[in-house]
């Protein structure tokens, strides 16, 4: 081990990554100051954390390439309010030499993935609370607000109380038509929606997964309360990443708890109204009714998400009284999609395209629901009001149950088994 760095014996992934950024080792409730190095500002807060910076910080902005402004959330912009933010950030961020990721992009976290602005042993600092989808290239991501941010982006640093450590073990092989969505359901069904509070969550036995099913398990992170989700990084699908020999899981680790998900028994699930805890096995809501299905969001946009829905409604039609909408999740997916023939299966069944972005996953644009609608989406969260009105109902499901779904207006799983990695 390199003599420069600090003792890293017995520490946890989380720990490993804020010690060697400190310069010292620090364990769980250790106060630590990190440099950062990336903090992403999304369109929504971008004009508080410019008037902070401008007004409250000297104006200062200590390593511009290391901040990226992204405007995805209301993206194209929905009014003029919206629109007159946008123009301010944009023109901010050609100013000041920031990195511009402008309407059509993508959605934050999967751009900043796909610019290689994320990488293994990094802090993350985004204002957007799934900011810990970093974590599926083991980064330090966190969420935080716009003080924090504007702290960050001027000093080039932040501090943070290191949190203690959750393990989560995957053990066995998952079944047909059962996705990482899944699974990270089941992981917080166990864990309860505020039981990992200002934890690491720490994934062990994903080395199979893929980059996409990587980031959908540290997406969810947060829905379990945590302030970060890491994913022991290995296996095939990490080779294009170089780890820095330090990012390792420790067998001598101290974690204040271990979850144990034995993946053999595992079926495809929803997260029924009006908490993401709130999971049964798809079985349990067959049937219902639904009026629009959403695919797309930071947690299930990607193109092998696509693929999924693709391979199921491949030769049909959505159902009549079913809007499908799909929204990729940047860009080069949706590019990638028209190339590969996804679009156009798509299309041809009926589905409903939008720019790339966030589209409704938080009811401000672009499919919200109206009073009495039911959504079953591959999003993260289905509070009351969360896609529009606080009447509608949102099941959250994985992109093969909402294709399904989509084919037969009522939740439904697929007619034949899918193989994930």
């Amino acid at each position: 081990m390199n003599a420069k760095l600090p003792d890293l014996r017995g520490l946890t992934l989380s720990e490993r990554i804020l010690s060697v950024k400190s310069g010292k080792r620090v364990e769980a409730g250790d106060l630590a100051v990190v440099p950062v190095d990336q903090a992403m500002v999304v369109d929504s807060i971008a004009p508080d954390v410019i008037r902070i910076i401008e007004e409250d910080l000297g104006g200062v902005i200590q390593r511009p390439e290391c901040v990226s402004f992204v405007i995805d959330h209301v993206s194209p912009a929905s009014n003029i309010e919206v629109a007159k933010a946008q123009k301010e950030a944009r023109e901010y961020a050609r100013a000041r030499g920031i990195n511009l990721f402008d309407v059509g992009r993508g959605i934050c976290h999967q751009v900043l993935m796909e610019e290689g602005l994320a990488r293994p042993g990094w802090v993350i600092l985004g204002s957007d609370s799934h900011s810990t989808t970093y974590g599926a290239v083991c980064a330090f991501g966190t969420g935080m607000g716009a003080t924090d941010i504007a702290l960050a982006a001027a000093s080039g640093k932040t501090w943070l109380k290191v949190p203690e450590t959750l393990r989560v073990n995957l053990h066995g092989e998952r079944q047909g038509n059962v996705a990482a969505k899944d699974i990270a359901l089941e992981i917080i069904r166990r864990i309860t929606a505020d039981g990992a509070t200002y934890a690491a969550l720490e994934y062990h036995g994903a080395e199979t997964f893929t980059k996409s099913e990587r980031m959908t398990i540290a997406n969810l992170a947060v829905e379990a309360g945590a302030k970060v989700g890491l994913v022991v990084p290995g296996g095939e699908n990490f080779s294009e990443y170089d780890v820095p020999d330090w990012l390792f899981a420790d067998k001598d680790a101290n974690y204040s708890k271990q979850v144990d998900i034995d993946l053999n028994s595992l079926k495809p699930v929803v997260a029924a109204p009006f908490e993401v805890d709130n999971v049964f096995p798809v079985e349990s809501y067959q049937g219902t009714k639904v009026d629009q299905v959403f695919i797309g969001t930071c947690t299930n946009g990607r193109l092998d998400d696509l693929h999924i829905a693709a391979d199921i409604l491949k030769g049909r039609r959505v159902a009549e009284t079913t809007r499908l909408l799909i929204i990729p999740a940047s860009s080069q997916v949706l590019e990638a999609a028209v190339a590969d023939g996804t679009f156009a299966t798509l299309l041809a069944a009926g589905a409903i395209f939008g720019t790339p972005g966030c589209g409704p996953c938080m009811g401000r644009h672009m499919g919200v629901l109206a009073p009495g609608e039911v959504c079953v989406s591959t999003s993260n969260r289905n509070f009351i009001g969360r896609m529009g009105s606080p009447d509608a109902k949102i099941f959250l499901a994985s992109p093969a149950v909402a294709a399904a779904t989509a084919l037969a207006g009522e939740i439904a799983l697929p007619e034949s088994e899918l193989v994930y990695a």
